[in-house]
């Protein structure tokens, strides 16, 4: 237990020493932009780790959360009035809310039945989004009120640095001290067997349904944080694209590893800024390098690396 407790304090202080160390070595504000949306994508993989990585459940429509956070910024403030903080949480709520009752139903299912429901999902939100363009500005997307703190104006690339990293921290540190709870245990219990959770006396369905729901909170605020950042969204953001993205960065990190879900956000999001020098062969050497990752390190990258560190002798 000790281990454990001082593992997760140990992981928070490093990921907080990274944050704060960066900047010192950006030689222009347009690292500062890359690493903002490495921190985005990053806490939106941390709460689809708790779903997948977890409670052992699959869904490929995690951006239709991502997008619903994204487009109440929007939305909210450009037809209701409403202040975009407010619209932040008034979105993670919608989120939370649409989760349990999407979730209640879909979550019976099991395996491909289910990713292939919450696929359906995904689909849906992407296509509202796309076709009520009277309040959505449709496929062209809509313009995104900026963030006003007690008369502070959020914005310029190393101002949203700071507010994605503390965003990440603090998604990280209620991740990892979820995992130690009672509820984090029973999502451990559902990821091993379903019917030895539930012979154990674990209510699979209550369970089950939590994940989604806290998973779907997650995206939410990093959509809500990537609108408010950019100033602008478009139903890309809640699209079937960004779904695989997201269980990319998840699986290719390492499954129910908290720091491999933020690792692999960074080598998904900074890779392709890499190959850019390698032009229209870009796309090709990306889904090389992840199939040759993933052939060589099937349990992710940070499983994978903890374990030959472990095997090395003192």
């Amino acid at each position: 237990m000790l281990n454990r407790i001082g593992s997760r304090y140990l992981t928070l202080i490093v990921l907080a020493v990274i944050i704060c160390v960066l900047p010192l070595v950006f030689p222009s504000s347009y690292y500062f932009r890359v690493a903002s949306l490495v921190w985005v994508s990053a806490l939106a993989a941390v709460g689809l780790n708790v779903l997948m990585g977890q409670a052992g459940q699959v869904s490929l429509g995690h951006a239709g959360f991502f997008g619903i956070g994204a487009y109440a910024v929007a939305v909210g403030p450009t037809h209701f009035g409403i202040q975009p903080w407010a619209a932040v949480l008034l979105g993670c709520l919608f989120s939370s809310v649409l989760a349990y009752l999407v979730g209640r139903p879909i979550l019976k299912l099991k395996g491909h039945y289910l990713a292939i429901a919450t696929l359906g999902f995904g689909v849906l939100v992407a296509l509202v989004i796309t076709t009520e363009s009277r309040w959505t500005g449709g496929p062209d997307g809509m313009s995104v009120s900026r963030l006003v703190l007690f008369g502070w104006r959020v914005s310029g690339s190393n101002t949203w640095y700071w507010v994605t990293g503390t965003l990440l921290l603090l998604g990280t540190w209620l991740s990892l001290n979820l995992s130690e709870t009672p509820t984090g245990r029973a999502f451990r219990a559902l990821h091993d067997s379903e019917v030895a959770a539930r012979v154990a006396g674990i209510d699979v369905a209550r369970f089950k349904l939590q994940a989604f729901v806290i998973a779907a909170a997650y995206a939410s605020i990093a959509g809500s944080a990537l609108a408010l950042m950019n100033g602008f969204i478009s139903p890309d953001q809640a699209g079937f694209l960004h779904s695989v993205e997201l269980v990319t960065m998840v699986v290719l990190g390492g499954l129910g590893s908290v720091v491999g879900s933020i690792v692999g956000a960074a080598v998904l999001v900074t890779l392709p800024q890499v190959l850019t020098i390698f032009q229209e062969y870009e796309h090709a050497l990306l889904g090389l390098i992840i199939i040759v990752s993933m052939i060589f390190m099937r349990d992710g990258i940070v499983p994978t690396l903890a374990r030959r560190f472990a095997r090395r002798p003192a």
